[in-house]
């Protein structure tokens, strides 16, 4: 049996994704008068990079790069990378100051949900590809809670990705729910959203209410099947409760904020 065909489905499909993304922005390049602060940014022969197609940068020029946000084009920028950057997100190795979403908020600068179809088709089907991937690999390299973060970050928006979540049945995606409730209900319980919202066209209230929404609703019933702590479903249930009601419960984990 080949190695394609002995990887798990969503393997191939993220394969393919990143696949289709070279393809797809082949040949692309900063635009030509495109700057950055040398002091700040990089050289100029780095800057020349950029507007050289096809040319692999070294992990700390990539880095800097889709970090910037004083990008003129930030588009045509996040075009030229995007093969390079896509693979580097898979691999664990984009190295954010502070969180993944920090990655999604240069998809978010770039509008790629602007462009035409034919470049925004390639960009949602890598997300989703990756998504599904970290919620069904075990062999994954990011963490899913990672990934969704980053992933809402991109697109402004949790319902797609909650809602392949959902069709994602399987005891892995169970346990990545699981390890996404620990890591969220210390913040969520605090009434904040459990990432950064960087981009600030996203709306960081509706998704933390969002996001809540679905946890007391399938994710509560998802946890409770799949054998999650008691004390962890105990604290996705205070969630359904406010003010004086929620920190006088017996199961009150005693946070301080």
């Amino acid at each position: 049996m080949t190695k394609q065909l002995a990887d798990p489905p969503a393997r191939r499909r993220l394969s393919a994704a990143l696949d289709r993304l070279s393809a797809t922005f082949h040949g692309m390049t900063a635009h030509p008068d495109e700057h950055n602060c040398e002091c700040h940014w990089g050289s100029s022969e780095e800057l020349f990079l950029l507007k050289t197609p096809d040319v692999e940068l070294e992990p700390g020029l990539l880095r800097r790069t889709w970090q910037a946000i004083d990008w003129t084009d930030h588009a045509a920028v996040l075009r030229r990378i995007l093969p390079q950057f896509a693979r580097v997100l898979v691999a664990g190795r984009a190295e954010p100051l502070f969180g993944l979403e920090e990655a999604g908020h240069s998809f978010a600068r770039g509008h790629w949900q602007q462009w035409p179809d034919e470049h925004a088709g390639p960009v949602r089907e890598f997300l989703h590809a990756w998504w599904v991937q970290s919620l069904t690999d075990p062999d994954a390299a990011v963490p899913a809670h990672q990934v969704l973060a980053m992933c809402a970050e991109a697109s402004g928006t949790l319902g797609p990705w909650l809602a392949d979540w959902e069709k994602q049945t399987g005891r892995l995606s169970d346990r990545r729910l699981t390890e996404a409730a620990a890591d969220w209900e210390y913040e969520l319980l605090g009434d904040r959203l459990p990432w950064y919202v960087h981009w600030y066209e996203n709306d960081e209230e509706e998704m933390r209410a969002e996001l809540v929404a679905w946890l007391l609703d399938r994710g509560a019933v998802r946890l409770g099947e799949s054998g999650a702590p008691a004390d962890l479903r105990h604290r996705i249930r205070l969630l359904g409760l406010t003010d004086e009601d929620r920190w006088t419960d017996p199961h009150w984990p005693g946070h301080r904020y």
